[in-house]
């Protein structure tokens, strides 16, 4: 049976609410483009579950936990790559530098990967990401002080006196 119009009027508002969240969970395991594609595969998945979700408040955190499950599955069937020389020319700096930050809070604890991506590329706040992916305030503002803390060092960067992420 296909969705009646407030069916998928209803799903649109939920992939407005949530659809930054599921990507910064994306971008915190698989490339930008690689995340940019599975958002709506989540989407997809999700309306395809909806009736497997026992509570409506726990939305965000079952959306997390789609959009991480994806992203295990994309990586586990992707081929492994091969390395590009770093004598090769970068056309756009801006972006090389992008993706090294990528790959970097892509190298931090799990605890820490997606606080950030969600905090720096999706612009989301602190509480605005525990709401979404079902944490504690508390939780997430740790979690991004300390994975702001060791990107920082992984980059070479000395945190500036009261600053914030």
């Amino acid at each position: 049976m296909a969705p009646s119009a407030t069916d998928r009027r209803a799903f649109g508002r939920l992939f407005e609410r949530y659809a930054k969240m599921v990507h910064g969970v994306l971008l915190a395991r698989v490339p930008k483009a690689d995340a940019d594609d599975l958002v709506q595969e989540v989407f997809i998945t999700a309306m395809q579950r909806l009736e497997t979700l026992r509570d409506e408040a726990s939305m965000g955190g079952w959306l997390a936990a789609i959009a991480r499950n994806r992203a295990i599955d994309f990586v586990r069937g992707r081929p492994q790559l091969v390395p590009l020389p770093e004598t090769l020319e970068v056309v756009d700096p801006r972006r090389a530098e992008v993706s090294q930050v990528l790959a970097l809070i892509r190298s931090l604890p799990e605890a820490y990967r997606e606080p950030l991506a969600l905090r720096l590329v999706e612009g989301l706040t602190g509480p605005e990401i525990a709401e979404q992916v079902g944490l504690t305030p508390e939780s997430v503002r740790v979690n991004l002080c300390r994975g702001m803390k060791l990107l920082r060092e992984r980059m070479g960067l000395s945190a500036q006196p009261g600053e914030d992420v």
